[in-house]
């Protein structure tokens, strides 16, 4: 990404804005969520699902979102490729660590957090953090 960015650096611009954009419409998407009457519930006793359907879930889920390629490709390629040498191994070793970390803590921890999700009241205030980050990250964007 970082050699596309070279031969290309207008396309920062335009990777830029369409952040910003995309925030902002989860943000207000995120706040719609919270004032909304409807809740999520957490179904804990939910019956097996085939095998197939996990693994077209996963894939889904893995390669069908789109925070996977602007995290990926632009936030850690970018930064990646002011790398040289073994800092540029270093830092990959780095940030593969630091996702598996972060996504085998996040899916252990929901276990535990069940039970606060369960209440509707929950996912109101996770929905207007999540509205509030959405927000500061475009505004860091713009600034």
């Amino acid at each position: 990404m970082g050699k596309f960015l070279e031969i290309f650096p207008s396309f920062i611009t335009y990777i830029t804005w369409f952040g910003i954009v995309f925030l902002v419409a989860y943000g207000i998407m995120a706040l719609k969520s919270a004032a909304s009457k409807h809740s999520i519930t957490v179904d804990t006793n939910s019956n097996k699902k085939a095998t197939s359907a996990i693994v077209l879930t996963l894939f889904s889920l893995s390669f069908l979102n789109p925070h996977v390629y602007i995290d990926t490709l632009i936030l850690i390629g970018t930064i990646g490729s002011k790398y040289i040498g073994t800092d540029q191994n270093f830092f990959v070793i780095g940030a593969i660590s630091a996702s598996f970390i972060w996504f085998f803590s996040l899916a252990y921890g929901s276990r535990v957090l069940i039970p606060l999700f369960k209440k509707p009241i929950t996912w109101k205030f996770l929905d207007l953090f999540t509205a509030l980050i959405m927000f500061f990250v475009a505004y860091s964007l713009v600034a």
